[in-house]
């Protein structure tokens, strides 16, 4: 493990990165230290050829309860511009590396915006989630209107929006804020589980995997159809689709090298 005074990051495996906040004096409130760290870690760890996917946690307890509001409650437009806090989001939602975001506790604002900037998301129950800006005079500025919209439909997400309203790992499964809801403490192990099963497959399948859906989900579907059959043409190029093939006729366990 090496870690930061903000951010830890850990190694329980060569393929598999966990990325940890750690303020939690302030319940892991995002400032700009720890968005710049989190974006820098990503980059590095999304451009190594060895690592296979990323989590990002906070502790059993909180996730992030959000923007660090001594940061922003004195500043003016033009600063907020300058600061340009989306452009972080946007590191990890290009990460070519799946990325699985395990929540404990408190996700709300930011925090749910981070969250929604992975892949994947195991929540425990108990946990917290929301996007109650409009509660301190200001709204969801990470892409959080828009994502949520997207995911739960145009109805739900004003009453969630409007309201501030928080809802639980139960209620964010069945919206679709959420992959799956393990029990309280799970959320970590459960993610654990998952990219060491990601980590075995093969990188190029998965990496395209990530970018088609992305890149098609808002596409028109003749377009993303496109997209899908470009790919899946792609892999007939690689030495893992013979191994993987292979291996299945043969009764045996692939063994992916990226190639």
């Amino acid at each position: 493990m090496t870690g930061t005074d903000v951010l830890l990051v850990e190694h329980p495996s060569d393929d598999i990165v966990v990325l940890r906040l750690n303020r939690p004096q302030v319940r892991n409130a995002l400032n700009i230290d720890v968005r710049l760290r989190l974006a820098a870690e990503i980059a590095r760890y999304g451009a190594d050829s060895t690592t296979r996917c990323l989590i990002i946690t906070g502790s059993d307890t909180v996730f992030a309860a959000g923007a660090d509001i001594t940061e922003m409650a004195g500043a003016g437009p033009v600063e907020v511009m300058a600061r340009n806090v989306q452009q972080y989001y946007r590191a990890i939602m290009d990460c070519p590396k799946p990325v699985i975001a395990a929540v404990e506790g408190f996700a709300l604002g930011g925090g749910l915006e981070l969250a929604l900037c992975a892949d994947i998301i195991v929540v425990g129950e108990g946990a917290k989630m929301g996007l109650p800006e409009v509660k301190l005079g200001i709204l969801a500025g990470g892409g959080g209107t828009q994502k949520l919209a997207r995911l739960v439909g145009l109805k739900r997400a004003m009453l969630l929006l409007l309201t501030g309203r928080m809802f639980g790992a139960t209620e964010a499964v069945a919206m679709g804020v959420a992959s799956e809801a393990v029990p309280a403490g799970q959320a970590l192990p459960r993610a654990l589980e998952l990219a060491r099963d990601i980590a075995a497959m093969p990188p190029i399948s998965v990496a395209q995997i990530k970018e088609i859906v992305n890149a098609g989900v808002n596409a028109p579907l003749d377009t993303a159809l496109m997209l899908e059959r470009k790919a899946f043409q792609l892999q007939f190029a690689t030495s893992d689709q013979k191994e993987g093939m292979n291996a299945f006729l043969e009764k045996r366990k692939a063994t992916y090298q990226g190639k």
